[in-house]
């Protein structure tokens, strides 16, 4: 090989080389892009709630007290006269605790079809202790249209445990509720044909107009051509281009798998209960001064017992309170300074700088905000 060959494939291999590092993302873009499917849902591609009222036989004394639960005696002497047995004569004899009503929860998968087994949860009613031990009866499940779309009934199994003597009792988990794995059958199906549709309403699920935008330009990028396009922060139109219309399915595949990079609103987010703070990337700070200190106040009350000498038959034994009283005042914590325009890393730094605990960040934050150096939303749950 002559030397000016050996210029020219070298040449060649630095030009590739650098078109290579430049449509490459850089690291901090790579970590930030996520695949559509993560954050968006296609129309008609959904879950179904289902709910049923059923009875749990074969428990063990624990179940419900037929005298406080009239449901459970109604719903008892109602599935015997179904099976043929007449009980309303004895109704009021009846003092069963085997049995026990409740409550059947489902969901139904998109594009369940009939014959598919889905999974149940049960839960306890009345005034029944514990569902071990249980069979779910016959129970059809209904959809908010209500319409029976599943029918459940199987054998339970529980997480917890509950156990009692004379004098001490324990509960492990929820005794009173449990599943049922595979325990209802499908028997209604939707009506809804996916590979028909010429077009799909892709749902972002944090609306966002930056994001929505970046999704219909990853889309069109990959398809060749403007094949979608954002209607509102929330949803984005896509169109199937043409060769693709008989396979909708399939490009519905290509497309979750595309990977945009999802803006995000600058919000802090805080639970006043628990006192929990949640900061977005985004959020900025003014330049502000804050000062931060908490009166607190301990009182600790320590009473000795006194007395007389021994042998002595004048005096008595009697309690001499001592109390010893704290006060700190906040006296040390100086005024903290913090920049404009700093990140939430030195944002978090400098308030833990002061010392504060998060219920007192909570109320710093929200006077930051009413000062107008806090540049976020401040969303109280």
């Amino acid at each position: 090989m002559t030397s000016r060959m050996k210029t020219l494939l070298a040449a060649c291999f630095a030009t590739l080389m650098g078109a290579s590092l430049a449509l490459a993302p850089t690291t901090a873009e790579a970590q930030g892009r996520v695949r559509i499917k993560d954050i968006a849902d296609f129309e008609g591609v959904r879950q179904n709630i289902l709910v049923g009222y059923g009875l749990v036989v074969g428990l063990n004394g624990t179940g419900d007290t037929i005298n406080n639960s009239p449901f459970t005696q109604q719903s008892l002497i109602g599935m015997l006269e179904r099976l043929g047995v007449n009980t309303r004569d004895i109704a009021n004899t009846l003092r069963t605790k085997n049995v026990a009503a409740v409550m059947v929860t489902s969901t139904l998968p998109a594009f369940a079809r009939q014959g598919t087994r889905i999974d149940v949860n049960v839960g306890a009613l009345g005034d029944a202790t514990s569902l071990q031990g249980g069979t779910l009866l016959v129970t059809p499940l209904l959809g908010a249209d209500g319409e029976v779309y599943a029918v459940a009934q199987g054998p339970m199994a529980i997480g917890g445990f509950s156990a009692s003597g004379q004098a001490a009792s324990v509960t492990r988990g929820t005794p009173t509720g449990g599943r049922v794995s595979n325990g209802a059958i499908v028997e209604r199906e939707l009506g809804f044909e996916l590979a028909a549709l010429q077009s799909v309403n892709l749902t972002l699920r944090n609306p966002d107009f930056t994001t929505a935008r970046r999704v219909a330009q990853a889309i069109n990028a990959f398809a060749g051509g403007p094949v979608a396009r954002p209607r509102d922060p929330g949803t984005v139109i896509l169109v199937a281009p043409p060769g693709r219309q008989n396979d909708i399915v399939g490009f519905l595949t290509d497309i979750e798998q595309l990977q945009v990079q999802p803006d995000q609103q600058a919000r802090v987010v805080i639970d006043e209960k628990s006192g929990t703070i949640v900061m977005g990337e985004n959020v900025r700070i003014s330049t502000v001064a804050i000062a931060q200190g908490n009166l607190t106040i301990r009182i600790t009350e320590t009473p000795q017992v006194s007395q007389p000498n021994p042998f002595s038959t004048t005096g008595t034994t009697t309690t001499v309170n001592r109390t010893d009283i704290q006060v700190d005042d906040g006296t040390g914590r100086r005024l903290a300074v913090l920049p404009g325009s700093v990140t939430l890393q030195e944002l978090v730094n400098g308030l833990n700088a002061l010392g504060i605990t998060p219920r007192d960040m909570i109320t710093i934050l929200q006077a930051i905000k009413a000062a107008g150096a806090l540049q976020a939303e401040i969303a109280v749950m």
